[in-house]
């Protein structure tokens, strides 16, 4: 069975190191700072929006309104994040029917399916919890409408990446299954031929379940990764 290399010693997403992980790829730090790379994917009109919505005085407090009563949103964010993750488990390499196990495809498009059932989930979500900070205070109406602003460009530049996705891990998915051809057939002249050394153990569970253990794991980092602007603005709500 094929050993992949755990690379480590860069910074970044859990994703991101995961990813390099699975392709044994060494994935050096960016020299640019944040605010920098982020500047790079804003066309002049974004900007233009970005500094209009920060110099703007939004929003009006709804009588009532209690800043620190987020519990309903918290619960909301806490049964999404929750249903999503027990779909991507549900909906992984054990629903693949039998047949395929050596054929990428139906992977990739449990995947994307996956990925598409993830945004159309948060999105709505995300929108709601702008709504609600626009209604708390001038200053948080502003937060939410810089989150439109991002979800927008920088969403669609992750939307770009994240696509990216399936095909890394039909890298891995190929690797595995060809180390494990290899063995195979290394297994099958040490049985024609009995005084050659024994080829090297396999590792138990069989190739197919290491990449369904490592497509879970992937799947998790990714949802961690799209949930993140939400329990940002949740955390908004919770503190005003």
């Amino acid at each position: 069975m094929v050993q992949v290399s755990r690379r480590t010693g860069f910074t970044g997403s859990a994703l991101t190191r995961l990813l390099a992980q699975l392709s044994d790829t060494d994935v050096p730090e960016s020299r640019q700072a944040l605010a920098d790379r982020l500047g790079q994917w804003f066309s002049w009109t974004d900007a233009i929006s970005l500094s209009a919505a920060l110099d703007s005085d939004l929003g009006v407090a709804l009588p009532g309104a209690r800043a620190s009563d987020a519990t309903e949103e918290a619960l909301e964010c806490a049964r999404l994040k929750a249903a999503l993750a027990k779909a991507n488990a549900e909906g992984g390499v054990a629903s693949v029917l039998p047949g395929a196990n050596d054929d990428f495809p139906p992977y990739r498009r449990r995947y994307f399916a996956r990925q598409q059932a993830m945004e159309t989930g948060i999105e709505p979500l995300r929108a709601r919890l702008r709504a609600r900070l626009a209604t708390r205070s001038p200053e948080l109406a502003r937060l939410a409408a810089v989150d439109a602003i991002l979800e927008q460009v920088v969403g669609a530049r992750e939307r770009s990446l994240l696509a990216t996705v399936p095909a890394l891990l039909e890298k891995h998915f190929k690797r595995l299954r060809d180390t494990d051809l290899a063995h195979r057939a290394d297994q099958a002249a040490q049985d024609a031929h009995p005084d050659n050394p024994p080829p090297a153990p396999t590792a138990a569970g069989g190739w197919l379940d290491v990449f369904g253990r490592d497509m879970q794991s992937v799947l998790r980092a990714e949802l961690d990764i799209r949930m993140q602007p939400v329990e940002g603005l949740l955390e908004a709500l919770r503190d005003r």
